[in-house]
């Protein structure tokens, strides 16, 4: 397992916009829009809070990759890069998440 998992999967994603309609999951997804990609993640972001409040965490590891795999496609479909995501937790890091959050509500941390 390497760090470079993520952006290999999102070189895939996205050279699946030339893929025949049809013969591509994540083809069909992509031409669905931002609004099928969306409904999509959260249908796997509600699978994952479940898998993470039951006991098998094989179950958990399964809807986590799902759930990181339909990220990956709602930005692809936005035209959002993930190294612009990775970017942004990069200046995170090192921030106390109650500043970060302050911060962004324009309130003093």
């Amino acid at each position: 397992m390497t760090d470079t998992v993520l952006p290999r999967l999102a070189a895939i994603i996205a050279s699946r916009r030339q893929e025949t309609a049809g013969k591509s999951y994540t083809k069909e997804l992509l031409d669905g829009g931002p609004e099928k990609c969306a409904k999509k993640l959260g249908e796997e972001a509600v699978e994952t809070v479940i898998a993470a409040l039951g006991t098998d965490s094989a179950a958990l590891k399964r809807e986590a990759a799902d759930l990181l795999y339909h990220l990956l496609v709602l930005l692809e479909v936005r035209q959002v890069r993930l190294g612009d995501v990775l970017a942004e937790l990069e200046v995170r890091i090192g921030t106390s998440g109650l500043a970060e959050k302050a911060a962004r509500q324009g309130k003093a941390p």
